[in-house]
């Protein structure tokens, strides 16, 4: 495994030293800083990281061997960088592995179409073909329930097909207002009559597509579709919880596959498909965090978390969700490592698991370790995309800003100028893992990044993959992290003093501290 390892953070190392190191711009002449830049910025690992991780390891979804073997590889790299580096289970979830998908078109013309298993889903269990129903437009329950045996031996088409897998931003720059806000038009109708056409039905999502399975379909058909070229989400069905069937494969097919398959069946042209989906369905197994350690050397029961969720889902490599905040905090470790490796609070990383499925591994580590949230000197976590950081939030606690202001003021300007500082900000209820250090009124901190497209192009989709990620903002990232830590770590201890008023950001109106929930320690209902 260490040969492995070592060989995987190997490759790289050429295109690593041709990366640019943007010009020094010290506030100060502190020497730990200036070490880190130079470790940080001219000797950077953050690409071999993340080569290692996202090509040959690959998505990292929950349950799957790949975890484990993420996890094992983390603690291997971080142990041999002098971090004391441990894998620590909390709990255990559904286990399952992907094989090969391939459906194809046969009839009323061959053509080979742009498929997916989705995670959790069973596989077809050998090839299988067979026509496609589409989902009815019914008025009521009763209808539908008729309506169910027209689904036996066949694919059933359950996601709205779309008028056009064009943007709407191509007929903004090439076609006229009128044709843009035309298709914007006939999509919120198609949307506004779709939902209708569901809840017709009676049942919520999961009791449906058990109808579905019950009546004897071979399978589901799903597209989400980003609306943007060639970019869908590979995640979940209508449920948002994974497949949901039981026995049946559950197919993520391209916006403009599915809308083929679509048209010929809703114009009774007979299409026939073939599917070979492969999966392995296993007994549940072990999920775990990694941890890793630099043990603080004059108040080691007080600590500076970075943090960042380690799992992703599975349509493309989980590269900037959240490979790239994993690769940031990893790199960061190192740079400590070489460079404050005798810190005055223990630093601790965090690369956390199932935070897709409702941070359940950051939730039940603070559950599991109160010395670590009671000695907690700041938190920063990290979990959008591949831009550089350019928001920091004091998320609620209003003595904190001073502190997090000062650090700010002591990074070089060339990766902290553009970072857009909210004070004292609003504490975090969900949406990534701060959240579960957050409701303890714990100081942390959100860092935000840049878009670089995330939620159109990247997040939850095929295309998450490793050619997406912009190294120089990695590397700098890294860089600004190990720095914050240093100087969280050297600074006075933070005040936990919370807002008074807590605005909810939805409605605008007056709102409680949110509460801290545990981790799931199992798959939970939705996942089942």
């Amino acid at each position: 495994m260490k040969t492995w390892t070592s060989s995987l953070l190997a490759l790289g190392a050429v295109l690593l030293a041709a990366l640019p190191a943007a010009a020094q711009n010290f506030p100060t002449d502190d020497p730990v800083i200036e070490a880190m830049w130079t470790e940080g910025m001219e000797n950077s690992q953050a690409w071999s990281i993340g080569q290692a991780m996202l090509d040959s390891i690959g998505p990292r979804l929950t349950g799957t061997p790949a975890v484990d073997l993420a996890n094992r590889w983390a603690e291997t790299v971080m142990s041999g960088w002098g971090v004391d580096a441990r894998v620590e289970e909390y709990g255990t979830w559904k286990g399952w592995e992907r094989g090969v998908t391939h459906v194809d078109l046969l009839e009323p013309r061959v053509r080979t179409l742009d498929a997916m298993l989705m995670a959790w889903s069973p596989g077809s269990g050998g090839t299988v073909e067979g026509g496609v129903a589409t989902f009815p437009d019914v008025g009521d329950a009763e209808a539908f329930q008729a309506w169910l045996p027209s689904a036996e031996g066949n694919f059933v088409a359950l996601a709205m097909p779309q008028p056009s897998c064009r943007p709407t931003s191509s007929y903004e720059e090439h076609g006229t207002e009128a044709q843009a806000e035309s298709v914007r038009e006939k999509r919120r109708e198609m949307r506004l009559a779709w939902n209708q056409r569901m809840e017709a039905i009676g049942l919520e999502p999961v009791e449906m597509i058990a109808a579905i399975e019950d009546a004897g379909a071979l399978g589901i058909l799903w597209s989400d579709w980003t609306g943007a070229w060639g970019s869908r989400r590979i995640f979940a069905l209508n449920t948002r919880f994974g497949a949901a069937t039981a026995r049946i494969p559950a197919l993520d097919l391209s916006c403009e596959d599915y809308g083929l398959v679509w048209r010929l069946a809703a114009r009774d042209q007979g299409p026939v498909l073939r599917v070979t989906a492969e999966a392995t369905m296993m007994d549940d197994v072990p999920v775990a965090n990694v941890i890793g350690e630099i043990r603080g050397t004059e108040l080691p029961d007080e600590y500076v978390v970075l943090s960042a969720h380690f799992d992703s889902w599975d349509g493309g490599s989980g590269a900037t969700d959240n490979g790239t905040g994993s690769i940031v905090m990893m790199e960061a470790m190192r740079i400590l490592a070489e460079a404050y490796p005798n810190p005055k609070r223990t630093i601790l990383v965090g690369l956390w698991a199932s935070e897709e499925q409702g941070l359940n591994g950051s939730r039940a580590f603070v559950a599991d370790h109160p010395e670590v949230i009671e000695g907690l000197q700041a938190a920063f976590n990290q979990d959008n995309g591949t831009g550089q950081i350019a928001r920091a939030s004091a998320m609620g606690l209003v003595s904190a800003s001073g502190n997090i202001a000062g650090w700010m003021s002591q990074l070089p300007r060339d990766i902290s100028g553009k970072v857009d500082l909210t004070f004292p900000g609003s504490p975090s209820g969900g949406g990534s893992d701060h959240a579960a250090f957050n409701c303890t009124g714990a100081p942390t901190v959100g860092l935000g990044s840049s878009s670089w497209d995330y939620f159109s192009y990247t997040w939850h989709t095929n295309l998450d993959t490793f050619d997406k990620i912009v190294w120089e903002n990695v590397r700098n990232n890294a860089t600004m992290v190990a720095m914050l830590a240093y100087l969280a770590s050297e600074d006075e201890r933070v005040s936990r003093d919370v807002r008074a008023t807590v605005i909810n950001r939805r409605t605008g109106e007056p709102a409680e501290w949110p509460s801290c929930e545990d981790g799931a320690r199992e798959t939970n209902a939705r996942y089942r």
